[in-house]
């Protein structure tokens, strides 16, 4: 039995999955708050699959990039738990996630602002790129040589800022990762340690 955390992005994010078969799910789209959401959200999603919390033997969550209150609050409150129910632990990346809304040729991008993309790019789910971030001009010329001709798919809120580069390219851009998702993809690997994955130094600077 899994439970999927997402936190990284504009939602907040909770699936039980047994097996492939998912038990029970919530999302609510949010900016900011997932840290006073997540924890009445999961207790909400374990009532509604009628479960206790001792019945999860891992817990997945994404660990970015994305915002980073909202991965710190997921990753902190996955560790919590996890340690409390001696389960184990699987890290997904928010990039990963999001492609995982598709097949083919995917690119999974997240606007970073700054003219920036945080970028990965997949095929039939398999990585051709770590994640970076990324120039807009820079990305926008990766993804039209690696398309040639190919059907893409664009997930992700950077998505709209990519379409004017590879014409005929389908758009999804859902708010944060599904927890399902991020449940099956934490269930497909070897467990391990919760890592933050920061692409860039925070926009908030420490006073002088």
């Amino acid at each position: 039995m899994v439970l999927g955390l997402d936190t990284c992005l504009n939602a907040c994010s909770v699936a039980v999955l047994d097996g492939e078969r998912v038990v029970a799910h919530a999302r609510e789209v949010m900016a900011r708050g997932h840290q006073e959401h997540l924890a009445p959200m999961a207790e909400a999603v374990m009532a509604e699959a009628g479960l206790p919390f001792s019945a999860i033997g891992r817990v997945g969550v994404t660990v970015g990039p994305g915002s980073f209150t909202g991965l710190r609050v997921g990753i902190a409150f996955a560790k919590g738990l996890a340690a409390a129910l001696g389960a184990e632990t699987a890290g997904v990346g928010a990039l990963e996630a999001l492609a995982a809304e598709a097949t083919g040729l995917v690119a999974a991008a997240v606007d970073a602002r700054r003219d920036q993309l945080y970028l990965q790019v997949f095929d039939a789910g398999r990585p051709l790129m770590a994640p970076d971030a990324v120039p807009l001009p820079v990305a926008a010329a990766r993804l039209a040589e690696l398309a040639m001709g190919r059907p893409l798919t664009l997930v992700g809120s950077g998505a709209p800022l990519l379409a004017p580069a590879v014409l005929g390219a389908v758009l999804l851009t859902p708010e944060g990762c599904d927890a399902r998702k991020v449940a099956a993809l934490a269930a497909a690997r070897a467990p391990g340690p919760l890592k933050p994955l920061y692409l860039r130094a925070p926009d908030a600077k420490l006073p002088a």
